[in-house]
């Protein structure tokens, strides 16, 4: 028999939250990915649709701004999905999961900051 396996949830990535109602929001995310649990998002300013946050660029998404706590498969068409865009909240950084040009320590240390600078603080004990 397979092994079972359970897909991720916002348990995996969220440790503390100080109130739901406060920290989280619906958000469109731009078609084209599968985004899992504990995507890095950032928002281009021209559309207002949410992508992973890269490195680099001028659309607006270069900067981290929010975080999925719920898989989204948008890869044929824009979909809502619900991210924490504010805290006080704590999260693993273990379990975030990056655009590919944020490739090295330096720069996921940035996308870190960035969420820090909203009150989502990144901890890898509770």
């Amino acid at each position: 028999m397979a092994p079972l396996v359970q897909p991720a949830s916002p348990g995996d990535i969220l440790k503390y939250e100080l109130n739901p109602n406060y920290t989280r929001e619906t958000i469109t995310l731009l078609s084209g990915i599968a985004y899992p649990v504990g995507s890095v998002l950032g928002r281009i300013t021209a559309s207002g649709l949410y992508t992973l946050a890269s490195d680099g660029g001028l659309d607006g998404a270069e900067v981290a701004v929010a975080l999925l706590l719920f898989s989204v498969d948008a890869t044929l068409a824009d979909t809502v999905g619900v991210v924490l865009v504010r805290g006080p909240a704590i999260i693993s950084p273990a379990n975030l999961t990056f655009d590919a040009t944020v490739n090295d320590a330096a720069k996921t240390a940035t996308k870190i900051a960035e969420l820090a600078a909203l009150g989502i603080i990144a901890r890898d004990a509770a």
